[in-house]
């Protein structure tokens, strides 16, 4: 997947996607990819309008698209807190997201019945977003991605990298 396009080249992937039961745990293990650093929570929810503007929503994408799961996940983890309080659209867009790359992360680890709850939950929020936006929000045409991930979850593959990517644009 290194032929992806990058939204946030100047963000490094960490030395690993973690995948639980078989590597440590970023934060909690000492051995972990980010183990010592806190939950980066950001001061403020970034504005749709400006979707280009935040580099952790981007950074967010790439993660997901190169398949570091769990850590898109924390990435827009960090997003939705305070959009919960300024913008419950955009929060109810990012738990979407946050739940998508969930999903992702239970098919990987061979759990298709997480993978199919966490994925019809995201799939509602990210439906009625589209409705409320013609199709297009923070960049991605959600009634694409939206129809390509329930296909994606509709074939019964456990397979994670069959997901569909988010592709951004205007």
């Amino acid at each position: 997947m290194t032929d992806l396009p990058r939204y946030a080249p100047g963000r490094a992937f960490p030395p690993y996607a973690f995948l639980p039961g078989r590597d440590p745990h970023p934060r909690q293990d000492p051995r972990g990819h980010s183990f010592g650093t806190v939950e980066a929570i950001a001061s403020e929810a970034p504005h749709a309008e400006n979707w280009r503007a935040s580099e952790d929503y981007l950074h967010g994408v790439d993660l997901y698209n190169h398949g570091y799961l769990w850590e898109a996940h924390e990435a827009w983890e960090g997003l939705w807190h305070p959009a919960k309080q300024a913008d419950p659209e955009l929060a109810a867009f990012l738990q979407g997201l946050i739940q998508c790359s969930a999903s992702s992360l239970k098919a990987r680890m061979g759990e298709p019945r997480g993978h199919q709850k966490l994925a019809e939950l995201a799939l509602a929020k990210l439906a009625a977003v589209a409705e409320e936006h013609e199709g297009r929000y923070m960049g991605l045409a959600l009634f694409e991605f939206v129809a390509d991930f329930r296909a994606f979850v509709a074939e019964g593959s456990l397979d994670a990298e069959r997901r569909p990517l988010l592709v951004l644009g205007d």
